[in-house]
């Protein structure tokens, strides 16, 4: 039955999802590109959703399951037998004799229904383009506000309205198209900051521009100085923009595009790069011209495009750069705590000028040039020419990247992975004691080997250790990882579904118990987000008389993304990598021109915004860190 029931929308998926009933996902996205059969026999039994009964033999957590029979139910309402539930009718396509419009949200495309992209879309198609994206948004957002009292405002927003222009309504969403929907920003994003506050926000955040990401259920991150919301890169403050790129690993476009939508630049020429693949960013181009989205490929199945970077440039000539730790799409930005550097404005170099001019003692230009060339993408060289014209001089960090491949090192010492971070910590950082440990902080954790001289204290810490000082006979620092306990997650925000973005798996523990002895409790009073989740990864090396160097990167602690040396090579032992990443590194004789950050705030200097509490707490004998199988069990 369920099977003639799938017929009667061609947008149900066909291939089916490799996991079955272990599949532990609640992204929308996952079940429009794989279809579910446990899941719809149950709603083809029932008379609607409220009258599904859960087995009790399910093998994921019943409130992740609950969560997906919504989800399937709301993509796929033709699964129902109930004629009189509004949410159950199938959807009605507008009567009109052309194809109808391609829906972004929507997962497989019925052959004919994509129209041809017109290089200049009027005004019309551009709101019918916005409406299709953000459909789904819609319903969430409605549904969300259906359920609780509306939440006060951060800034009352105006209300303006536009119509769509074609008659139809659409059951799914919740709401009327034939209706005027509100342009109201509030309506989609559950914290916004005021407009044009983001220059005077970024000014006061220096010299560090270090900002964490506002947490949602966190209301004195809402206001904090030191935290933004994606919006707030877009604020007008910052320039009037002109094109920008968003390079990412998973991207949800309808909540990308909303953000440009509501800042004004829906029409703004925007390049996306992106490792994990969705139907909606395989024919956002067809609906959206002025978006292009290309899916970086990596010839290993072992590495990802990791990196989240954003380069905007503005319409005066300027640019500026963005390194971050969140994907983009909502739940990174929800009650997750991710961190960003912004780059201050960078102004164009004068006509005529020298091709040195403008570069920054940290070799930023040249290092973010020799990043981007590393994709060998022509939609990149446009960007490139840019970044030439561009006076970098006032960007005082360093650029720590890593792409995939075999890498030894240069006239200029090592380009990737821990090799770069090695050398540039042994040409800029003051000498360290050797009782300040390492303290690692990422949200997962890779393969590490059977010991901690695998890889951490035999590869790693021969990178991380280096400073300044003459080489000479050194005892070996300590290591400290912060990872969250089971008990972190399951007293954050989003109980156990807070450990979301925590892919660590068991079987991966059980190799390396090891690690255990070097495991540190996530912790965070100080800046607020005690229960909001870390998906930021940091590095740093700390002391009682100060920080003596921090790194802010997409980079977990793994050897794909750090790198690992082939030690069978025969002359120079080439570095194996295989994602792409990005960070900043953070050293005072650059940023102060001192020794130290100060982890306490000074007469001279600001404090360094940790964005977690110091010292740190050990495990409990009795812990243990959080498992992603945690999600797919019982409670």
């Amino acid at each position: 039955m369920e099977n003639s029931k799938r017929k009667m929308n061609s947008n149900a998926p066909t291939k089916e999802c490799q996991y079955g009933g272990d599949c532990y996902r609640v992204n929308p996205v996952h079940f429009r590109e794989y279809a579910h059969p446990h899941i719809e026999k149950l709603l083809v039994k029932a008379a609607s959703l409220s009258m599904v009964e859960i087995p009790d033999d399910v093998k994921v957590n019943k409130s992740v399951f609950t969560e997906q029979l919504k989800i399937v139910s709301s993509l796929f309402p033709h699964l129902s037998c109930d004629s009189t539930n509004p949410e159950k009718k199938p959807k009605q396509e507008p009567t009109t004799s052309k194809p109808p419009p391609v829906v972004a949200s929507a997962g497989a495309v019925p052959s004919g229904s994509v129209p041809k992209a017109n290089p200049k879309p009027s005004s019309a198609d551009n709101k019918n383009s916005i409406e299709a994206l953000f459909a789904e948004r819609r319903a969430k957002m409605q549904a969300t506000q259906q359920s609780k009292p509306a939440p006060e405002s951060v800034v009352p927003a105006k209300q303006e309205t536009y119509t769509p222009n074609r008659p139809t309504t659409s059951n799914n969403t919740g709401i009327s198209l034939q209706k005027a929907l509100p342009r109201d920003i509030n309506s989609y994003f559950p914290v916004v900051a005021p407009r044009g506050q983001m220059e005077q926000k970024l000014s006061a955040a220096a010299p560090y521009n270090f900002f964490l990401t506002t947490i949602t259920a966190s209301k004195r991150t809402h206001a904090e100085p030191l935290s933004v919301t994606f919006q707030e890169l877009l604020d007008s403050s910052l320039g009037e923009l002109e094109c920008s790129v968003q390079m990412n690993f998973m991207v949800d476009i309808g909540w990308l595009l909303a953000h440009y939508f509501f800042a004004g630049y829906e029409n703004v020429p925007l390049l996306i790069l992106y490792g994990d693949e969705t139907p909606e960013l395989r024919m956002v181009s067809q609906k959206k011209p002025n978006v292009t989205a290309v899916k970086v490929e990596i010839k290993t199945p072992f590495g990802v495009h990791h990196t989240k970077m954003g380069l905007y440039g503005y319409r005066d000539g300027s640019m500026r750069v963005v390194v971050s730790t969140a994907n983009l799409y909502e739940d990174d930005w929800h009650n997750r705590t991710q961190g960003l550097w912004i780059s201050p404005r960078l102004p164009a170099v004068p006509e005529g000028s020298d091709t040195t001019y403008g570069e920054s003692r940290s070799d930023f230009r040249s290092s973010l040039l020799t990043y981007l060339d590393a994709y060998k993408l022509p939609q990149l060289q446009p960007w490139m020419a840019r970044i030439r014209k561009t006076d970098f001089s006032d960007v005082k960090v360093f650029l720590v990247a890593s792409v995939p491949g075999g890498h030894t090192n240069t006239a200029k010492g090592p380009l990737w992975g821990h090799p770069r971070l090695g050398y540039l910590l042994s040409q800029h950082a003051a000498p360290i004691d050797d009782s300040c440990p390492l303290v690692a902080q990422s949200s997962s954790i890779g393969s590490l080997g059977p010991s901690p001289e695998s890889w951490v204290l035999g590869e790693i810490m021969a990178s991380f250790r280096k400073d300044s000082a003459p080489v000479g006979i050194r005892r070996l620092p300590g290591f400290r990882m912060i990872y969250p306990s089971f008990s972190n997650v399951r007293q954050s925000h989003d109980g156990m579904m807070g450990g979301g973005c925590l892919p660590y798996v068991r079987s991966t523990h059980v190799k390396q118990e090891w690690l255990k002895d070097y495991l540190q409790q996530w912790c965070s009073r100080a800046r607020h987000r005690n229960k909001a989740m870390p998906h930021i990864k940091t590095y740093c090396r700390w002391s009682h008389r100060g920080l003596y160097w921090f790194l802010l990167t997409s980079a977990n602690l793994s050897k794909a993304a750090w790198g690992v040396y082939n030690k069978t090579g025969r002359f120079e032992k080439p570095l194996r990598i295989n994602s792409y990443e990005a960070g900043v590194l953070f050293l005072p004789k650059l940023l102060l021109d001192e020794n130290f950050f100060p982890m306490e705030a000074n007469k001279k200097h600001p404090q360094f915004p940790m964005p977690y509490d110091v010292p740190t707490i050990p495990y409990a004998p009795e812990d243990t860190p959080f498992f992603m199988d945690y999600l797919t069990q019982h409670k």
